[in-house]
């Protein structure tokens, strides 16, 4: 058994044991057993988020992910420019089921892999990205909500929009892993 699946079954152990605890006596509540308790459950917890934070910032797990990042963000980026040269026979009530089949499972990916630039690039990196990444998710919400209530004008806006800031997260994306693969020794974490 590995330490991060045996330390969520001491915390599932030690939640059991203090509601076991809590309701022996109606009144009073045997806090030495509790005490007890709760200590072995916080030393779960922290044993869980060590855990947790090791297997994130695996070397193997790093580059598979920062693969995954730069992957979906080529691929949003080419899909929207796609969208974008071709907007205006684009019919605006099927723009939604483009935006389906082109962007979610991208935008899956890029998020499920997203924390892995905190230990690559540092936090701030990461946050500068994944400003530009959130507000063009949102201006393709957007266009899928233009789209469903039949707004060609705002489909058209936005789609420029989402691209454009896909271009801003891509650009930075791109710069720093140039700088790290220019000089790995220096983390910006």
């Amino acid at each position: 058994m590995n330490i991060k699946a045996f330390s969520l079954l001491l915390i599932m152990a030690a939640f059991l044991a203090g509601a076991f605890i809590a309701v022996l006596d109606p009144v009073e509540v045997n806090w030495a057993w509790m005490g007890s308790v709760l200590a072995a459950g916080a030393i779960g917890l922290v044993m869980f988020r060590r855990a947790h934070h090791s297997e994130a910032s695996s070397g193997h797990r790093l580059s598979g992910n920062m693969q995954q990042l730069g992957g979906s963000l080529e691929s949003i980026l080419k899909n929207l420019s796609e969208l974008c040269d071709r907007k205006e026979e684009l019919p605006v009530y099927e723009a939604r089921f483009e935006i389906d089949r082109l962007f979610r499972e991208d935008l899956n990916r890029f998020a499920n892999a997203r924390e892995s630039m905190i230990h690559v690039f540092g936090m701030q990196n990461y946050a500068d990205v994944m400003s530009a990444f959130a507000a063009g998710e949102r201006y393709i919400n957007r266009v899928w909500s233009a789209s469903t209530d039949g707004y060609i004008d705002e489909v058209n806006q936005y789609l420029v929009k989402a691209r454009d800031q896909f271009r801003e997260a891509d650009g930075l994306f791109r710069k720093l892993q140039a700088e790290v693969a220019e000089n790995p020794a220096v983390s910006h974490a």
